[in-house]
């Protein structure tokens, strides 16, 4: 993996440009690495290179928060599930964790916590830490105390349906016993296999000459995934439970004391789990694991905190992906060495033009590298990359591998500097860096200009579009589009659709060719099939759209709920103009802003891609968008402004809370605002409310109507 060149510098030195720049890049590269993790249990880069990754986006979110990303991974959880299983929606999002890397970023945890619920110096946080397993995330479901299903987590919204064989793994109750066990609860934790398992299992492939396998968690991620219950029945799992989806009854106030009580139902749990009163005590408890880590019965890739007090959680809540009231603290990275073959320059369906690092395949902290990004042209001469180098590889994460830099006491002689093409290496159209209108500084990406001509856009484009998160229809992957790409069978989304009837009109069809049956081609007509009716946001995702990610999409889909009222919205603001009502109603939605919105007006503003969009409607049915809330309250559907200085709670605890009761929290006041809450020093905010004469309420009316 190699990182932008503006990446060892702090994100407070980075300008507009290279901050979008890096936030673009990756985004593309830790979504590639989530779907071979998360989907394909087949990771490039260990954990810490792809926490480095995701710490560095983090960073650069913070420093640049109008920058944020649709498709940022700080708002994306896993990857969609894979096909083969049922689907099972989550009552409650299993979600990810933000990651600590050192100690100075445990305390910066502990501080937001404190800021966040308005603590005073005098009032002490407790938290529980545990090791982080390296295993498969599950959350099972318990009914009047029986185990009724599993899934896996999936998205976090939509995970597969593994009942079958989660109920063959031993220590896993069938029934939970204890008198104060609730109706629903959904019980949640790691399967894993341990490290004397999995040795024992290798020492029987080597004695019988079959293929040895790369580690734990993959070959437990595999097991679980099996379509005969009777294959993961044979392989040794285990699982630890620690914490909850759905409950309907909370029978502790603690952290610490649930876990207790999972015990005591039957369920097991993690012995070294700990009760820490201090960021000294949860520092020197990393420390303690680390040391013992080797001597563990199963890997572990870091120590993960949780407030321990369950009120303060509720309080505290989730950002897009993560709690607030829990980080992961990982251990640091793996480095090796090995030789970079070749630099192969990939186009990607925005036209990027991503150089990436083909290796001597070297194995890092028990995972195969052999290909590594180098992000764009300035990256490469910046550290003087060059093929056939020695470079050092970083992987800091079960995701993504950091070239660190080459080796230069083994460069070869005859070596020279890498040259970035000026083409396009696909249809030689020119390959520029666009200049931003505003700053009049030249991106760092050099991008394509072929656009629909381009065929590697176009096959990218058709890639994203069948891709797990997106359509995801199984058995219609890269290869299948590369050949009916090449063979003028699929050319743009709606053709996915028409081609039962285009196969019966070829001369050969594809259940005659080469590498097809009929069995095959019948199955994946059927997947096709099943995915003509599709969510307002997979669709939305779907499109390619730049910038429009999953976490966009669906703050899209979730304010407009339908198709029909999001086009109507987009096309007035096409119509009316950049100084439009319309516009502005665009650009203040929660997390979508100036950048967003003018790449859905250039989306929707060509001719051709409405050509597309028509075409796929009139294939595939779109379904609203439906919000789930926890409970109907006063604002819930309506549109709150926050402004002045709030003095009975922090700012992000009242947005918090009213996402939490459904209520869609906007950055600037307009007319079709419902509510602008107004603390001590209200200004231009407050000044507009009363111009528009609108809904002004003090602090103490909005804890009134939010229930508090």
């Amino acid at each position: 993996m190699k990182l932008p060149k503006t990446f060892l510098r702090p994100p407070s030195e980075l300008t507009v440009v290279e901050a979008t720049a890096e936030l673009e890049l990756l985004a593309a590269e830790m979504a590639h690495h989530d779907a071979l993790y998360h989907g394909e249990d087949a990771p490039e880069i260990s954990d810490a290179d792809y926490d480095l990754l995701r710490h560095r986006n983090e960073t650069v979110e913070e420093q640049f928060p109008a920058l944020i990303r649709e498709d940022s991974p700080s708002k994306k959880v896993g990857a969609a599930p894979a096909g083969g299983f049922g689907k099972i929606q989550h009552a409650v999002p299993m979600l990810s964790l933000a990651n600590a890397f050192d100690d100075e970023d445990v305390q910066d945890f502990s501080d937001r916590i404190a800021r966040f619920l308005g603590l005073k110096e005098d009032q002490s946080l407790s938290f529980t830490a545990e090791p982080k397993i390296d295993g498969l995330s599950i959350s099972i479901r318990y009914e009047e105390g029986r185990f009724v299903q599993a899934a896996t987590r999936g998205d976090g919204g939509e995970g597969e349906n593994v009942t079958a064989n989660v109920k063959t793994i031993k220590g896993i109750p069938e029934r939970l016993e204890g008198q104060d066990v609730p109706p629903v609860i959904e019980v949640r934790g790691e399967i894993y296999m341990s490290k004397a398992d999995f040795a024992a299992l290798n020492a029987a492939q080597i004695e019988s000459g079959t293929k040895i396998y790369a580690n734990p968690r993959n070959f437990a991620a595999g097991s679980l995934r099996q379509k005969d219950p009777a294959v993961t029945a044979s392989r040794p799992l285990s699982f630890f439970a620690y914490t909850w989806g759905e409950l309907s009854q909370l029978p502790a106030e603690t952290q610490s004391e649930m876990i207790v009580t999972f015990k005591r139902w039957g369920l097991p749990t993690n012995p070294l789990m700990r009760t820490c009163g201090s960021i000294d005590a949860l520092i020197a408890y990393y420390h303690e694991i680390a040391e013992a880590r080797a001597g563990l019965g199963y890997d572990i890739d870091g120590i993960v905190y949780k407030v321990d007090r369950l009120d303060y959680q509720e309080r505290l809540g989730f950002v897009s992906r993560a709690p607030r009231w829990a980080i992961a603290h990982k251990f640091p990275a793996d480095v090796a060495t090995t030789e970079l073959l070749d630099i192969e320059i990939q186009v990607g369906r925005t036209g990027a033009l991503t150089p990436v690092a083909k290796l001597n395949p070297v194995t890092i902290g028990g995972v195969v590298v052999s290909n590594a990004t180098l992000h764009n042209e300035d990256e490469i001469a910046r550290k003087d990359i060059r093929i056939g180098d020695w470079v050092s590889i970083q992987r800091a994460g079960d995701v993504i591998p950091q070239v660190i830099g080459p080796i230069e006491a083994k460069r070869k002689p005859n070596s020279v500097p890498f040259e970035f093409p000026s083409k396009c290496p696909v249809c030689d159209s020119d390959a520029v860096r666009e200049v931003d209108e505003k700053t009049g500084e030249a991106d760092v990406v050099k991008r394509c200009t072929g656009g629909l001509i381009c065929p590697a856009q176009v096959k990218e484009r058709l890639k994203h579009f069948v891709s797990r998160n997106a359509f995801d229809i199984e058995g219609l992957g890269a290869k299948q589009i590369e050949l009916f790409y090449s063979d003028c069978l699929i050319r743009q989304p709606a053709d996915i659709f028409t081609l039962r009837r285009k196969n019966e009109g070829l001369e050969t069809p594809l259940e005659e060719q080469k590498g097809f049956g009929k069995k095959s081609i019948d199955k994946l007509f059927s997947a096709i099939d099943e995915r003509r009716t599709i969510r307002f946001d997979r669709l939305l995702y779907a499109l390619g759209i730049r910038h429009i990610g999953q976490g966009t999409a669906r703050d899209l889909a979730k304010q407009f709920g339908t198709i029909e009222a999001f086009r109507t919205s987009v096309d007035a603001a096409i119509t009316d103009g950049l100084e439009s009502e319309a516009h502005a109603d665009l650009v203040n939605i929660e997390g979508i802003g100036p950048i967003v919105v003018k790449a859905l007006i250039e989306f929707f503003r060509e001719a051709h891609n409405l050509e597309a969009l028509a075409a796929l409607l009139a294939e595939v049915t779109v379904e609203p968008f439906v919000f789930e809330q926890a409970a109907q309250s006063a604002v819930t559907g309506k549109t709150v402004v926050f402004t002045g200085t709030l003095t009975q709670m922090s700012r992000g605890e009242a947005k918090a809370l009213a996402e939490r009761l459904g209520a869609k929290v906007a950055g600037s006041v307009s007319k079709k605002t419902d509510y602008v809450v107004a603390g001590a020093d209200a200004g231009s905010k407050l000044k507009k409310a009363e111009a528009l004469g609108l809904n002004v309420l003090t602090e103490d009316d909005w804890i009134a109507l939010a229930g508090r």
